[in-house]
């Protein structure tokens, strides 16, 4: 109805136009129908990344992300966080020392002689070019020790610590019923926790003895002593710059930190594994083994003791003794009465 009445506006202005004269007008753009909106091309792109969002958020949804605020899920957080950092400053160490011998003959001395090692600290393959002194060519020199036993099995244990604790982490937050299900999860956990224990314990101390080590090995001092040049007294050879094993040192902290945590974190998992409350169920029974007390009236002096075997109690519900038939017996007033023969009999009856 709005097109009609639109259109025929429109016819009635173009008579009065030509009628007056006047030039033609296009109609409203109002009076023109709209084209349809175009169809809006799907992006594969953001198609992909909704998808992604959809999950992310779905596992959001899922998660139990406050085992973290407990002592179960904290720690094993700064588990994780203590293991990177233990061996990523052991692994990725780089250091070096260098030293000077300055030769009676200036023209053969060499004041820079840079020694660089690294990680994992096979000392045996570091080598570097010392002077004679004696005119001849440079005397190419390696370092003692190899060292990369101890080191490798620090980083490992890291690395391994690290993926452990990543899983740990996951399993708390994600599928915390399957890991409390049968106390199985828990139980394999608490194993598994005291395991990588012992391991920190091992490594941190033979890194630690591994370290000093290291540092005797590069000491320049030592190391002028393997220098043949510095035995005579007309040379000079002196230490430029020590080795910087702040890193290392860090290392081995983080290892013992490492020990620690996994040490306390074991009452923990220790809790969730059912085995207390095991070993108290093995403890009270021992308690109930006496007979309780209801037994005395089943047991006891109610069925087979003096409840069926009473000298005292009679037939006639009362206390008769004999002498009461003997004695009165040739009188027989009391005899036929009724004392002996109707209800119960006593002292004070028969008085």
């Amino acid at each position: 109805m709005n097109k009609r009445n639109a259109s025929s506006l429109h016819d009635l202005r173009e008579k009065r136009q030509k009628e007056e004269g006047r030039p033609h007008l296009p109609p409203p753009a109002s009076s023109f129908p709209r084209p349809p909106p175009a169809p809006h091309s799907a992006d594969p792109l953001n198609h992909e990344q909704a998808a992604r969002m959809d999950v992310v958020n779905q596992l959001v949804a899922t998660g139990q992300f406050t085992i973290v605020k407990q002592p179960l899920g904290f720690i094993k957080l700064l588990e994780w966080i203590f293991a990177i950092f233990a061996f990523s400053t052991c692994g990725g160490y780089s250091g070096m020392f260098k030293m000077s011998v300055d030769c009676k003959n200036r023209s053969e001395s060499d004041l820079e002689i840079e020694v660089e090692f690294e990680y994992p600290f096979r000392l045996h393959q570091v080598y570097f070019d010392a002077p004679t002194c004696t005119g001849g060519n440079p005397q190419r020199l390696f370092l003692e020790g190899d060292y990369s036993s101890s080191a490798e099995f620090f980083v490992t244990i890291g690395v391994f610590s690290f993926l452990y604790s990543m899983a740990a982490l996951s399993v708390y937050v994600f599928i915390l019923d399957k890991y409390k299900e049968k106390n199985k999860g828990a139980q394999l956990d608490f194993i598994v926790t005291a395991v990588f224990t012992f391991m920190w314990l091992v490594s941190s101390s033979a890194w630690a003895k591994g370290l000093s080590n290291v540092k005797t090995a590069t000491d320049p001092d030592r190391v002028k002593t393997l220098i043949s040049a510095c035995d005579r007294e007309e040379n000079r050879c002196r230490e430029v710059a020590d080795p910087v094993v702040s890193g290392l040192n860090t290392s081995v902290a983080f290892g013992f930190c490492n020990l620690v945590l996994w040490a306390g974190n074991l009452w923990f998992v220790f809790k969730e594994t059912g085995w207390m409350a095991a070993f108290a169920g093995t403890y009270v029974p021992s308690q109930e083994k006496q007979p309780a007390p209801d037994s005395f009236g089943q047991d006891g002096y109610g069925q087979e003791g003096y409840g069926q075997q009473d000298p005292y109690a009679s037939s006639q519900g009362g206390y008769q003794p004999d002498y009461g038939q003997q004695s009165y017996n040739e009188g027989g007033d009391y005899n036929q009465g009724g004392y002996s023969q109707g209800g119960p009999t006593s002292f004070a009856n028969q008085m």
